[in-house]
């Protein structure tokens, strides 16, 4: 399974909803990921699959990765929380 999810194209959607989830700005996923904020307004900016060298991609989705969000491919592509990172949040704000 991890060859299909290493395959998943993502788009300027799925990096906006990671970032929902993640409660980051633009900014914050600059700083993560070692892509410029420019590239990643213009990335952002246009829907569908991200425009970018692969490299680009990668630094991304590892960013991501490494604060909890998970790439999925059930129905359709999509990005959650990790479980583990979902019950530190729920600890974080009395568990509501």
């Amino acid at each position: 399974m991890p060859e299909r999810l290493d395959s998943l194209a993502i788009t300027s959607e799925l990096i906006r909803a990671a970032r929902a989830l993640l409660r980051w700005e633009q900014r914050d996923l600059a700083r993560a990921s070692g892509v410029s904020l420019p590239t990643i307004k213009r990335l952002e900016g246009a829907p569908g699959i991200l425009a970018a060298h692969s490299s680009t991609v990668t630094a991304l989705r590892r960013a991501f990765e490494s604060a909890g969000i998970e790439f999925t491919n059930g129905s359709g592509p999509g990005v959650r929380l990790r479980a583990e990172r979902k019950s530190e949040n729920a600890s974080d704000d009395g568990g509501h």
